[in-house]
């Protein structure tokens, strides 16, 4: 006759309710709050115009191409926010897929004039029916006017001083 296996040891399980996180002086901070806004929003856009399409911040800057064709990569970058060496990044991505096009500024040979391609313009086009719903879902909960309630303040957040 075969011998009887031996019992497993019984597997431990995690507590039915585990206690709160202490979340000190973070609820209490609007950085903090509009970081976890920020992650939920980026990871929505993802979702919602798809993974490998473009970034957040590579739609913005085709957006403000496409509506300001010859625009300079300075003054893209200026309005964006966005620091030198991230724009060109961001540029060069658009670029090599064929969705912007750099030509050299007419009143400066050092500078670049940027235009969205007809691809640029074909992309953007869908992408934006994608956003305008992503946009929709995000502020779900919020009526017209605490949308622009929200979007009013923060605009009104201050720039750190240079």
């Amino acid at each position: 006759m075969p011998p009887k296996p031996a019992k497993a040891a019984p597997i431990p399980r995690a507590p039915a309710t585990e206690p709160p996180i202490d979340l000190g002086i973070l609820p209490e901070l609007i950085g903090y709050h509009l970081r976890r806004a920020q992650l939920n929003v980026f990871q929505d856009f993802t979702r919602a115009i798809g993974a490998g399409e473009l970034t957040p911040g590579q739609y913005g800057a085709l957006v403000v191409i496409d509506r300001n064709p010859g625009l300079s990569q300075t003054r893209l970058g200026q309005t964006l926010g966005i620091d030198r060496s991230t724009l060109v990044a961001v540029i060069d991505r658009l670029e090599a897929r064929g969705l912007v096009e750099r030509a050299n500024a007419p009143n400066d040979r050092r500078s670049y004039a940027l235009h969205a391609s007809d691809a640029g313009k074909a992309l953007l086009v869908e992408l934006t029916r994608r956003v305008r719903a992503h946009e929709d879902y995000i502020a779900g909960d919020l009526g017209a006017s605490e949308r622009a309630a929200l979007i009013a303040s923060l605009r009104r957040i201050r720039r750190p001083p240079a």
